[in-house]
C-alpha cells in the first residue's frame, strides 16, 4: 500500500514541478525554477520507491498519464492555454491506454499466481507434501 502512496506523491510532485517551471518562465521568477528542480528530483525519488512493488509499466503510465491530465487542466485554467478537440481526443486515448495497461497487469498477475507451482518445483513439492501430511 505504501508503494501506491509513493506513486501518488510522485505524481503530485511532478505536477507541481512542471507547473512551477511554466510559472517561472512566465513570471521570470528564479524561485519557481528552484521549486521545479526540487519537485522533479523528489518526484523521481518517489517514483523509484514506488516501482519496488508497483509494476514499472503501470507506475510510469500512471505517473506520466495522470501528470499530463492534471498539467493540461491547470494549464488551461491558470495559463489560459487552449484545449482543442484534438487535445481532448488525445487525453481520452491516454486515459483508455492507462486503463488497458492496468487491466493487463492484473490479468498477468493472476495468471502468474496460478502458475506458481508449475514454475517452481520446490513450491509444487511443498504443496504435495502438505497435502500428504493432511491426508495422513
Amino acid at each position: 500500500m505504501i508503494y501506491w502512496v509513493f506513486l501518488v506523491l510522485a505524481i503530485m510532485t511532478e505536477v507541481i514541478g512542471t507547473l512551477s517551471m511554466k510559472q517561472a518562465n512566465v513570471s521570470g521568477d528564479v524561485t519557481g525554477m528552484i521549486v521545479m528542480y526540487t519537485m522533479i528530483t523528489t518526484s523521481y525519488i518517489l517514483l523509484a520507491l514506488a516501482v519496488k512493488k508497483v509494476a514499472l509499466g503501470v507506475a510510469y503510465a500512471l505517473w506520466e498519464g495522470i501528470g499530463i491530465l492534471v498539467i493540461t487542466t491547470f494549464s488551461v485554467v491558470w495559463f489560459n492555454e487552449s484545449l482543442s478537440l484534438m487535445k481532448i481526443g488525445g487525453l481520452t486515448l491516454l486515459i483508455a491506454g492507462i486503463a488497458l495497461i492496468k487491466m493487463g497487469v492484473k490479468k498477468n498477475q493472476s495468471n502468474a499466481s496460478n502458475n506458481t507451482s508449475r514454475n517452481h518445483p520446490s513450491r509444487a513439492l511443498s504443496g504435495t507434501l502438505s497435502k500428504q501430511i493432511k491426508e495422513a
